[in-house]
C-alpha cells in the first residue's frame, strides 16, 4: 500500500461521507483541459470535512494542492503524483443580505457577480466574465476592466495546513497585483464575506452585459485556455509585445497563440502540456530577442 493508498483508507475511516476519486484525469478540472490523473482528490462538501482532511493529510506527511476550478492552472501530461483538495456541497453556495455576500471559496464568480445583481449590489460587475472560483480568485486578487477581488472582498475564512480555522480581515489579506496573503498555497480559502454598495439593478445589468460584450470581441472564448499566460511586465502589455514580435497565430502542436489575442495560448484541440510549454518557451525567447522585455508566466504549472 502506497502513501496515497494509506491516506485514502485514512479518510474513509475518519469521514465516511467524503468523496474520494482516484487517478482522477485532471484535464476534466482545468479550463486548458489538458492534464493527466491525479493520484487522489478528495472534494470535501463540508468545512469540517475540509479540516478534517487536513489533518489526516497532515498525519500522514503529505501535503495537499488546494484546486480551485483550474482557471490559472496548466497540469503536467503525465498527471500529478500527489493529494489534491478541491471543495465542493455547501462549499459551493452564496447567501446574503444587508449589503453583504458570504460565498464558499467553490462558488464560480459568475454565480457570486449573478447573487449580486439578484440584490442590487454594485462592486462585482467585473468578476462576471473570470472564470475562477471565488477562493482561486482572493487567493490571486483576480481582477479585470480596473475591478479586483480587494475591493469587494472584507473577511476571509481559511484553514490552515493543521486544519486549524482562521479569519483574515481585508486589511491583513496583503492585496497586491494578482497577490494576497494567500498565494503561498499555505492555507485553504473556504469562505469569503463581500461589503458591497446598494445600486440600480438596471445599471448594473448593463454594465455587466457591456463587459460580456467587450470580452467576446476581444477574447478567444470559443476555445480552452488559462486566460492570459503572461503578467503583465512593467511598463507593458505582454499581448501588444507579443503581437509586436509577429506572434499572433503561431503554434506548436495544439496549443496556439490566439489569433484574437496575443496574451492568451489556446487549446485548439489535443494541445498537450509539453505543447503550451515549448510555445510558451520560445515567445518568451522572440520577445526577450526583438524587444529585450522578459516576459513571466502568470499561469501555474502543476507537474
Amino acid at each position: 500500500m502506497d502513501q496515497f493508498a494509506h491516506l485514502a483508507a485514512a479518510l474513509q475511516a475518519r469521514c465516511p461521507a467524503l468523496e474520494l476519486r482516484e487517478n482522477e484525469p485532471m484535464s476534466r478540472h482545468t479550463t486548458f483541459r489538458i492534464g493527466g490523473p491525479a493520484r487522489l482528490m478528495a472534494l470535501p462538501a463540508t468545512a469540517e470535512e475540509a479540516a478534517a482532511a487536513l489533518r489526516t493529510a497532515a498525519a500522514c506527511g503529505i501535503e495537499p494542492f488546494f484546486l480551485g476550478n483550474g482557471s490559472n492552472l496548466l497540469v503536467a501530461d503525465e498527471g500529478y503524483h500527489g493529494f489534491v483538495l478541491k471543495l465542493a456541497g455547501e462549499l459551493n453556495q452564496v447567501s446574503g443580505e444587508n449589503g453583504r455576500l458570504t460565498a464558499g471559496g467553490a462558488v464560480l464568480l459568475s454565480r457570486l457577480s449573478a447573487a449580486a445583481l439578484d440584490q442590487g449590489l454594485a462592486g462585482l460587475e467585473f468578476a462576471q466574465g473570470i472564470p475562477g472560483s471565488v477562493g482561486g480568485a482572493v487567493t490571486m486578487n483576480a481582477g479585470a476592466y480596473g475591478g479586483e477581488m480587494a475591493q469587494a472582498a472584507a473577511a476571509v475564512t481559511c484553514l490552515t495546513r493543521a486544519g486549524e480555522v482562521e479569519t483574515v480581515p481585508a486589511a491583513a489579506c496583503e492585496f497586491s497585483y494578482r497577490h494576497s496573503a494567500f498565494s503561498g498555497g499555505e492555507r485553504l480559502i473556504i469562505k469569503v464575506d463581500f461589503v458591497l454598495a446598494q445600486g440600480d439593478p438596471a445599471e448594473i445589468r448593463m454594465k455587466m452585459e457591456d463587459l460580456s460584450r467587450r470580452r467576446k470581441e476581444k477574447q478567444p472564448l470559443e476555445y480552452p485556455s488559462a486566460g492570459s499566460m503572461f503578467k503583465r511586465p512593467a511598463g507593458h502589455f505582454a499581448a501588444a509585445l507579443i503581437d509586436q514580435c509577429g506572434l499572433k497565430g503561431f503554434s506548436v502542436g495544439g496549443a496556439q497563440v490566439s489569433e484574437k489575442h496575443a496574451g492568451f495560448v489556446v487549446n485548439r484541440g489535443g494541445a498537450t502540456c509539453a505543447d503550451v510549454l515549448a510555445l510558451v518557451e520560445q515567445v518568451k525567447e522572440r520577445v526577450l530577442r526583438q524587444t529585450g522585455v522578459e516576459l513571466e508566466m502568470e499561469v501555474r504549472v502543476l507537474r
